[in-house]
């Protein structure tokens, strides 16, 4: 194994999420702790690669469709590492003036999206805790690029299933949606219950247990409640796969039926349009 090379404070010989989810997507900043992980998880749901690829196509679809209605303001916590088709090369790519602040928690995928980032005055990086979103929205890297006055799309993609119950992902979500103005978006997917939840799925699921960030799935149900305030844009809350595909047969390349991800975006018209209706997340056309 080789030597990894990152922050002293932090275990390098303990296997990332950020770092394992590289790897599926194909990625070179992983060490072999983090590719252990992923191999077993690969020979228990072989699904997985493509479940995080197609993770990935959902939210570069959401990226593009923001940035055509206008978005140009992007907060993405627990990004990971940016590698090939991220948030900013998106964003930038059809507007070039976007701002994109990303936040992860492993000070490894801190450290390799700093180097990576490294120049481009139009993005950030810190480290932050999703269990503190006070702390992340007021950091002043994230204030100084991003104008919290304007509509911000705040992507969620692929983290919240790492955030326990008792460590209240509505409230992590709420207290996210009540600091942006009218006009902003979440962007949030989410791992859920395969229908046919075998052995071997489970098994999967509790690979991340070596991991300091555990898997939580979560039903259809107990997702939609993370939208509670937010208009969902159509199609609502569907696959990933099924989130607006660019072509039928790409929602069939996507399908990962047995590893499932549930997606939405959702549009927030500002705190006034909530009194009495927490807990309702309306479906709303696209504009």
């Amino acid at each position: 194994m080789e030597k990894p090379v990152g922050p002293a404070e932090f275990d390098l010989y303990k296997p990332s999420a950020s770092r394992v989810y590289d790897y599926l997507l194909g990625g070179s900043h992983n060490f072999e702790v983090d590719r252990d992980v992923a191999r077993q998880m690969l020979r228990l749901a072989p699904e997985a690669a493509q479940a995080a690829a197609a993770n990935r196509h959902f939210m570069a679809r959401a990226v593009r469709y923001l940035v055509d209605q206008g978005i140009t303001q992007f907060l993405d916590i627990g990004s990971g590492i940016p590698t090939v088709g991220n948030v900013h090369e998106i964003a930038q790519r059809y507007a070039p003036d976007s701002r994109v602040v990303y936040v992860d928690i492993d000070p490894v995928a801190v450290m390799h999206s700093r180097h990576i980032l490294d120049g481009d005055r139009r993005c950030a990086v810190i480290q932050g805790d999703l269990r503190d979103p006070r702390a992340i929205l007021d950091d002043s890297l994230a204030r100084d690029l991003l104008d919290f006055d304007r509509p911000v799309a705040v992507l969620l993609v692929a983290v919240l299933h790492f955030i326990h119950d008792h460590e209240d992902p509505a409230g992590i979500v709420r207290e996210l949606r009540d600091s942006l103005s009218p006009g902003s978006h979440l962007v949030l997917s989410h791992a859920s219950w395969p229908a046919d939840a075998t052995v071997a799925v489970r098994q999967a699921q509790h690979t991340y247990d070596r991991m300091a960030a555990q898997l939580v799935l979560r039903t259809r149900d107990e997702v939609a409640t993370l939208f509670d305030g937010f208009d969902l844009l159509e199609p609502g809350l569907v696959t990933v796969a099924n989130w607006r595909p660019d072509t039928e047969a790409e929602m069939y390349r996507n399908r990962t039926d047995r590893l499932p991800a549930l997606a939405a975006v959702g549009s927030w018209r500002g705190a006034d349009t909530i009194a009495g209706a927490e807990g309702t997340a309306r479906m709303t056309s696209p504009r």
